[in-house]
């Protein structure tokens, strides 16, 4: 352990637990089919490779989910709250304006007044965006362990006629805890910005840029308003940007961790569409079970994709001790982040 200025650094950090939550509402292609009668339940999977996805309750909102997920993490890990130092909560949509939602969290959590609390609002990349500053904070010595929270509801975003985007998206919360380590458990990232693509998706009218206003509220009368804004997506240029900036993420992360695409048992990335997923694993020469996909019955879950995503191949048995994990996530700003994990 090296000690700089008088504070002690911790070598490394690693993922010690994940765990999530699914609102119980169920949205089915069967049931889209019921309300468009356009696609058939097969014509959607073959689109988007989505049978079923969640949808948040009456009155539930993400940090609702997260607060469920922590809960499960522990109950389920037997972890002492009272150890966690630092709190990070990430959605897209945040409880109010001001205070963070984090520091509503710590309250409910029942988390030490001692604890830091801060917002990363990053949406798909959220978790992996999480992960650089859970890493730095306890890499610099200062923390031990950091609860990092990814939670998104883009149901609340999304028109009720709008069916390419209600097919693809499902709510969820997932919680994850990031510990001190002597052995190398994250590895380094590669992370990228391009403000250029912020308008191929967006929330409209959803902050103090475009506020609600009473034309709009007029328009989306028949959707309630849309008082929360409405999520536009540009599908082909949301996809251009998949395909050029992933791969090139992939072998950054490779090469900066002195690694080989053979090194690695398992990618893990953001469960954009099963398409997307397909396309990077042939752009990247990778057999399809190389690439992880658990979009059948929740869809894609926003900044909850990654960590679900890595619960699920854990539970699964694809991830024995041992195993190098690539994780890589990307989308809205445009924002692109990744690392290896080791387990």
């Amino acid at each position: 352990m090296q000690t700089i200025k008088g504070i002690q650094l911790n070598n490394f950090s690693q993922i010690k637990a994940i765990s999530f939550y699914l609102p119980e509402k169920k949205l089915s292609n069967e049931d889209l089919f019921r309300e468009f009668g356009t696609l058939t339940s097969n014509e959607i999977f073959k689109r988007v490779g989505v049978k079923e996805r969640r949808i948040r309750g009456v009155g539930e909102i993400g940090s609702d989910l997260a607060f469920k997920s922590s809960q499960l993490l522990f109950e389920e890990h037997g972890i002492d709250k009272k150890e966690i130092d630092f709190l990070l909560f990430c959605t897209e949509g945040l409880d109010y304006k001001g205070p963070a939602t984090a520091c509503i969290m710590q309250e409910r959590l029942g988390l030490r007044k001692s604890v830091g609390a801060m917002d990363v609002p990053m949406g798909c990349a959220g978790f992996t965006n999480g992960l650089v500053v859970a890493k730095a904070l306890i890499e610099s010595g200062q923390f031990k362990h950091v609860l990092l929270q990814t939670a998104d509801i883009p149901s609340s975003v999304i028109h009720p006629n709008d069916l390419e985007l209600r097919m693809l998206f499902g709510d969820a919360g997932a919680s994850t805890l990031i510990s001190a380590s002597e052995e190398k458990g994250i590895g380094d990232f590669i992370v990228g910005t391009d403000g250029s693509g912020a308008q191929d998706l967006i929330v409209r009218k959803s902050n103090t840029r475009t506020p609600v206003d009473e034309e709009w509220l007029r328009e989306h009368a028949d959707a309630g308003g849309m008082v929360f804004g409405r999520m536009e997506m540009d599908g082909l240029e949301v996809f251009s940007f998949s395909m050029r900036e992933v791969p090139k993420m992939v072998n950054q992360i490779l090469e900066k961790n002195e690694l080989t695409l053979d090194d690695i048992d398992l990618f893990v990335f953001h469960q954009a569409n099963s398409f997307i997923l397909k396309m990077l694993a042939r752009k990247l020469q990778l057999q399809q079970e190389k690439v992880y996909n658990c979009m059948e019955y929740m869809g894609n879950t926003v900044s909850a994709s990654v960590p679900i995503a890595l619960y699920c191949a854990q539970q699964e048995g694809k991830i024995p001790q041992g195993s190098k994990v690539l994780i890589a996530a990307f989308g809205i700003g445009f924002s692109w982040s990744g690392t290896v994990l080791r387990y």
